[in-house]
């Protein structure tokens, strides 16, 4: 065997040595690069469908989305959140409703395509209008392929952070898991439709 194709096969070998982790972490790592920049209505996802549970953090100030299983970040959107005296509220959801199809009871039977609901007041995740700034009236506006993929690996219950704060590049970060008091009426909610 020649050198070259010793190398070739020590070259893989180490390839193949690296750990889990490490793999994880340079997902998560392109990821993140890949969603900093992110066009208008664009997105990233390199879900493994892990059972990890799925948590999705929405920031604000970067109109962005960014989905995690477990710690590791699988995909990222830019977003439309709510404009000027519409604000998409800050905190910790809960799922309380999907549906594939739906139209907005509250603006012109506007179509809300893989709805979310956030709270009962009207805020949810949906496919729809993501010019890439806050322009809805509170909703979270994601591109129809994200919203699509994400609604697929959701559930009744699983946990959505709204925050105020930059979050681009970090695993997911436990502190923005704390519970507000939004949050708790949520959960209030979601206990009354599984005790029916």
């Amino acid at each position: 065997m020649n050198r070259l194709a010793v190398a070739a096969l020590a070259c893989a070998a180490a390839l193949a040595a690296v750990s889990p982790a490490h793999a994880s972490e340079d997902a998560t790592i392109a990821i993140a690069q890949a969603a900093a920049g992110l066009a208008p209505n664009k997105y990233v996802w390199n879900d493994p469908g892990t059972p990890e549970a799925v948590t999705v953090v929405v920031s604000l100030p970067e109109q962005r989305a960014y989905v995690y299983r477990g710690s590791i970040m699988v995909a990222a959107a830019t977003i439309s959140s709510g404009k000027d005296g519409k604000d998409t509220p800050v905190g910790v959801f809960p799922i309380l409703q999907k549906r594939e199809v739906h139209r907005s009871n509250l603006y012109n039977d506007a179509p809300m395509p893989f709805m979310q609901r956030l709270t009962w007041d009207g805020v949810a995740l949906h496919a729809g209008r993501n010019p890439g700034f806050p322009d809805s009236h509170g909703c979270i506006r994601l591109p129809a392929g994200f919203a699509k993929k994400l609604f697929a690996v959701t559930q009744v219950g699983s946990t959505v952070v709204v925050t105020d704060q930059v979050v681009a590049g970090e695993p997911l970060d436990a502190s923005l898991l704390v519970e507000a008091d939004a949050a708790r009426a949520n959960q209030e909610q979601l206990a009354m439709i599984d005790a029916q």
